[in-house]
């Protein structure tokens, strides 16, 4: 399957011929498991920010293992060195902002429902990292968020390769209705999913009465659950059939919804990042969503 090319994007202002029509397909084609290729950036990422960022040394104590930015409540964190904070603040602002403005123009039917979520900036060689396994970026997974639950909404993620000479290198495999039929069961679905009704009617009561009502629904446990079960299953990780090797090239940019495609960075050094979340209302396929694909298999809502 490799990736689907974008060539008829302009940078001044749409994609060429039938701009809705074009917009709703490539939302389409990437809520199906498409990852969606720029050979080049399709938004501003001005060469002087870049090669500020990749100056920093990633051994630096200033600098944690990656550079983050709420764009939400304008906030930095993981820097530590206040002579050049406001420069990096306003290198992360300027590249969100950028990319915001991409993805409402290129992907039109998500304009003005996307929730912007972190933008960051990744310093560190991914080949050899020694970190626990759950955290391990080398091994297939799906994502999920521990401290962000989205309740169905899907992550949206959009990566630029800015190495100057190094390709990042991705594994990917099936895409998540062939995964979830294969995996979810074993993984333990029916166990989340057992009770979700009642939950929530328990949590319309407590709406009623005005009392907080905890975010996190049966389907955001589950994820996380899979997230981490998948990284531990050795014959899913071992496996060859299924698994394409991908690499992004330098400058390159790709789009991917990464709760729907099972992928891992074997390698690959200094990677920028934007993550939407998209709700299942603004979907074009919504049916092919991760908690629509997990309720048909459970028999039941998990929202």
């Amino acid at each position: 399957m490799a990736w689907q090319k974008v060539d008829d994007y302009g940078s001044g202002g749409g994609a060429a011929g039938d701009f809705l029509w074009r917009a709703r397909h490539y939302c389409s084609e990437l809520e199906k498991g498409q990852i969606l290729f720029f050979s080049t950036p399709p938004f501003a990422l001005p060469p002087a920010d870049i090669e500020f960022l990749v100056s920093l040394k990633p051994t630096d104590s200033r600098l944690h293992k990656n550079i983050s930015y709420r764009p939400e409540q304008d906030l930095l964190r993981g820097f530590a060195d206040s002579a050049n904070e406001a420069r990096v603040h306003e290198i992360m602002q300027r590249y969100a902002a950028a990319v915001r403005n991409f993805a409402s123009n290129f992907l039109a039917p998500y304009a003005g429902k996307f929730q912007m979520d972190y933008a960051s900036f990744r310093p560190l060689e991914e080949e050899g990292r020694d970190l626990p396994l759950h955290k391990k970026n080398d091994l297939l997974h799906v994502d999920a968020f521990p401290s962000r639950p989205t309740r169905g909404g899907r992550i949206l993620r959009v990566f630029t390769n800015v190495h100057a000479a190094k390709d990042r290198v991705w594994v990917v495999g099936e895409r998540f209705p062939e995964l979830a039929a294969r995996f979810a069961g074993a993984a333990g679905l029916k166990k989340f999913a057992k009770g979700s009704g009642a939950l929530r009617g328990w949590k319309r009561g407590l709406g009623t009465l005005g009392l907080p009502v905890a975010d996190r629904a049966p389907y955001d446990k589950f994820m996380l659950h899979f997230h981490d079960w998948l990284k531990e299953n050795t014959a899913f990780q071992t496996a060859k059939e299924g698994k394409e090797r991908l690499e992004f090239p330098p400058m390159a940019t790709w789009l991917v919804f990464t709760d729907g495609v099972p992928h891992a960075a074997l390698s690959g050094q200094f990677a920028m990042e934007q993550t939407f979340i998209i709700p299942v209302e603004a979907l074009v396929a919504p049916d092919v969503a991760p908690i629509r694909v997990l309720e048909k298999l459970a028999g039941r809502a998990m929202d």
